[in-house]
């Protein structure tokens, strides 16, 4: 940075950048729970899988990001996926770098729901 003039301008493509992800209404988001809990039930190559499988597949309306604790640490690595025109976010959990691959291919890929991955099932056993 040489000048004020130069970090506004920084500052400006940012913020246009972060609002048109929120008024995109047909981008896909991921959310990786990246807290001490599923940094230590391996979330790291969860996500580096889900992001390296988008970027082979040159997905471009899907953006992947990490929150905090989402607070079922006994499921992590715990990912959510929202879908566009869905009211609802999908939640996987026990999540590894092979099952992250699938939910790219079968639920971001195809709409698809791996049922089996999911908050619900886990609930069931």
């Amino acid at each position: 940075m040489k000048s004020l003039a130069e970090l506004e301008q920084l500052r400006n493509k940012t913020l246009a950048k972060i609002n048109l992800r929120k008024e995109d209404n047909t981008a896909i988001r991921v959310v990786v729970g990246m807290a001490t809990c599923g940094i230590a039930a391996g979330a790291r190559p969860v996500m580096k899988a889900l992001m390296d499988e988008i970027e082979k597949r040159n997905i471009a309306n899907c953006t992947v990001t990490q929150t905090g604790c989402i607070g079922v640490c006994r499921l992590e690595p715990i990912v959510e996926v929202y879908l566009p025109g869905s009211d609802e976010k999908i939640t996987y959990v026990k999540m590894d770098a092979e099952k992250a691959v699938k939910i790219v291919n079968d639920t971001i890929v195809n709409g698809k729901v791996v049922n089996e991955y999911t908050i619900g099932a886990s609930e069931m056993k």
